[in-house]
């Protein structure tokens, strides 16, 4: 009967987001043929006006609904804009897609595997399964944004060096995508056909440092565009700033060698009640399954779960020191 109940109601989410989206759909078409119907001298307001047409028609087809929602949360601007960070080509659609259908289908197996028993269980099993592609992009992100810190300086003396050499700040640009490897390269390179294309250098700039959200590139680009409006030496500066940033690695790396202590003694804390509750099953099992078949078991295993949570994220929190 509960799984009855359960396949009814997902068969009922289903057919409400298909009727939901057919109506929008429909919305969609009659706004297109308003706009035909108004000819050429039409308007189409905010940043719809600036994109090319076919960017606009992929935007209506993939994801209609769940663009909708997101841009109204207004979060589809940094999911995006985490995406980008992260070079996947998801979409924000995409990620919201991949999401969902990972815990609707963790919730249906446990919920069906278990017989509909422990809806708990299988809501924070879905919820766990949900946040494992949100949880993938933001681990890609930060990994990419440490790799392309780690060859700034040597970036920025290399654009040093080529600017001393007589060349000027673009053909730099240039010669950096060449020289070096990715993520640095694929970011330069888009920077440098970006401003190629005509677009501004301040533009151009701003957008690397959005693409990358690091304070290294931060300043970068600040130096380069109080260079551009104030004049001076930029090498001497590039040179300067690179210098700074391996100070600042070689700052971080001696924090990270006197915080190890305190990270292993809340890992090692965080992982004393799992040894314990496995040597409980060992030695005692029908006093261990408790937790497992009574109802105060698992409210008392839940809260246990969560302070403990709170208390590792909270050492993390302590030995965690931005340079």
């Amino acid at each position: 009967m509960n799984a009855g109940v359960f396949i009814l109601a997902f068969l009922t989410s289903v057919a409400t987001y298909a009727l939901v989206a057919a109506r929008q759909a429909r919305g969609h078409r009659v706004a297109a043929i308003g706009r035909l119907a108004a000819g050429p001298q039409a308007k189409t307001g905010g940043a719809r006006k600036s994109q090319p047409a076919l960017i606009q028609m992929a935007g209506a087809v993939r994801g209609r609904l769940t663009s909708s929602l997101l841009e109204r949360l207004r979060l589809k601007q940094s999911v995006e804009q985490m995406l980008e960070t992260a070079e996947l080509k998801w979409g924000a659609s995409g990620l919201v897609h991949r999401s969902a259908y990972a815990f609707l289908g963790v919730f249906a197996a446990v919920t069906l595997s278990m017989g509909n028993a422990n809806p708990v269980l299988a809501l924070g099993a879905a919820a766990a399964a949900g946040a494992v592609p949100i949880y993938y992009v933001r681990r890609q992100a930060t990994r990419r944004v440490a790799h392309f810190e780690e060859q700034f300086p040597e970036c920025l003396e290399f654009i040093s060096r080529s600017m001393r050499a007589g060349h000027g700040f673009a053909v730099s640009l240039e010669m950096v995508f060449k020289e070096f490897s990715d993520p640095l390269a694929g970011e330069f390179r888009r920077t440098f056909e970006e401003q190629n294309l005509g677009q501004p250098l301040d533009i151009v700039l701003k957008k690397l440092s959005t693409r990358i959200p690091s304070m290294d590139v931060q300043f970068f680009v600040s130096a380069v565009l109080l260079q551009k409006r104030t004049g001076g030496n930029l090498a001497e500066l590039l040179d300067k700033l690179a210098q700074i940033i391996r100070e600042r690695f070689k700052l971080r790396a001696r924090i990270r060698a006197i915080t190890a202590q305190g990270l292993m003694s809340g890992r090692i804390l965080a992982s004393i009640p799992l040894g314990v509750a496995a040597l409980m099953f060992l030695v005692n099992p029908q006093y261990a399954r408790f937790f497992i078949d009574d109802p105060m078991g698992h409210q008392l295993l839940g809260g246990a779960l969560g302070l403990q949570l709170a208390g590792y994220l909270i050492i993390l929190k302590i030995v965690k020191i931005e340079v």
